[in-house]
């Protein structure tokens, strides 16, 4: 008995000493993110993140892992867009983190599927795949509701259809190339396919 205490209070100091020795998060300076924000990225995204150009993404209630490491790989021209490049590379990795955690705290507005004559494929799509292509369910990595799974997967819900098309088709002609699961799942679809399951993730909620 005596030799299980024993074991089970070096267990203990182990773990303290481990979680001791762990790197401290990164700190996080919302209003500096707020400001940053204001002054790099409202006049494409919406003030509040909630953007209204079809092709420029909503970026409210995003995971904030995944912008951070969006905006790093503009930054860096690992992700290939000029206009972001330019924007990206004035910001530092503290910036990006600022703005990315600030961006997580904004609500998004709920958005619209508005093609009814598609919207059941897009669902099918979205929920099923397309078996015989081997196209695997979009929900699998983006959740059912399309909230996405943080530090991994974005958060899709409510998504502007025309972004999410710009999106599919760079991710399957290879103009994106930061993602490769993204690019095989991709250059499986068709126009119609994507489309239909973009308007479809725009009613997402």
């Amino acid at each position: 008995m005596k030799s299980l205490a024993v074991l089970l209070t070096a267990t203990l100091l182990a773990a303290t000493a481990s979680a001791a020795d762990a790197p401290a998060a990164p700190k996080v300076d919302l209003a500096k993110g707020s400001a940053s924000y204001a002054a790099v990225c409202a006049a494409c995204h919406g003030a509040d993140g909630n953007s209204s150009v079809p092709t420029q993404p909503t970026l409210a209630e995003q995971h904030p892992e995944y912008l951070v490491k969006q905006l790093l790989e503009f930054k860096s021209g690992v992700r290939k867009d000029p206009v972001m490049q330019g924007f990206a590379s004035t910001l530092s990795e503290a910036d990006a983190r600022n703005i990315a955690y600030w961006l997580a705290t904004q609500k998004a507005k709920p958005g619209f599927a508005k093609n009814k004559d598609t919207v059941l494929l897009g669902e099918r799509i979205y929920r099923g795949g397309i078996q015989d292509r081997r196209v695997p369910a979009c929900a699998g990595c983006h959740s059912p509701n399309g909230a996405g799974i943080p530090a991994q997967y974005p958060r899709l819900a409510g998504q502007l259809s025309d972004y999410t098309v710009k999106q599919l088709t760079s991710f399957r002609d290879g103009g994106r190339t930061n993602n490769a699961p993204m690019h095989d799942v991709s250059a499986k679809m068709n126009d119609r396919e994507i489309k239909a399951v973009a308007d479809y993730i725009a009613g997402l909620r």
